[in-house]
């Protein structure tokens, strides 16, 4: 619970790029290396058909990366809708990018039940899932923050409190941006458009990045 507070109060403050990271571990970093730490990193999931990806399997396309799960009352359903628009705002350039929703609860989130949320949205949209130790060691790349609570004494009865950073990774898999939870489908779009015809220009040098919601 200490860890949760500390994170949400530098939400609160404006999170830096690594301060994300900096949570994920719970450790404390010099603003020196801040300056070499990176969001986003290689990752072994699985999708709701059952093939095993992997960070490299997306090279090429822009990423779409945020950390949910389907049980979520308000933050999951509502990014994912805002993502699902975005992608209808874009029309062609929409099969450049592609949206990744990662679940934080393997106990409920099977391939079916991911498989069905997601489309609900966008069939687009894909959802990947992975044991406990698989999504522990992805979320930990992204700096994503996620931790159980418990609501009563049946199995199935908790909640899962968890970031809600939308990740944008770059054709060659660098962090270029995140948006927070209060990001219109219209900023989403408008970002990629300004985007996607920069990658020829930047190469594989990437971006520095930034957090926000413009």
């Amino acid at each position: 619970m200490k860890l949760r507070n500390k994170y949400v109060a530098l939400c609160a403050l404006g999170l830096t790029i690594v301060s994300g990271l900096v949570f994920a571990s719970g450790a404390a970093v010099s603003e020196r290396q801040a300056e070499t730490a990176t969001i986003g990193g290689p990752f072994t999931l699985s999708t709701t058909d059952g093939n095993t990806v992997s960070d490299r399997t997306y090279r090429g396309k822009w990423l779409l990366v945020y950390f949910g799960y389907t049980f979520c009352p308000n933050s999951c359903p509502a990014m994912l809708l805002e993502i699902a628009t975005a992608l209808q705002q874009l029309g062609p350039d929409a099969g450049r990018v592609q949206p990744l929703f990662i679940t934080i609860d393997p106990q409920r989130d099977t391939p079916q039940v991911i498989q069905q949320y997601t489309r609900s949205f966008d069939p687009r949209i894909e959802g990947l899932i992975g044991t406990p130790e698989q999504l522990a060691a992805a979320a930990h790349e992204y700096g994503a923050y996620y931790v159980r609570h418990r609501t009563g004494l049946g199995a199935d009865d908790y909640v899962m409190d968890h970031s809600t950073y939308l990740y944008v990774m770059d054709p060659q898999g660098k962090f270029v941006r995140a948006f927070d939870a209060a990001t219109s489908a219209d900023q989403i779009a408008a970002a990629l458009r300004e985007l996607i015809p920069q990658a020829s220009h930047q190469g594989s040098q990437g971006s520095k990045g930034s957090f926000g919601s413009g």
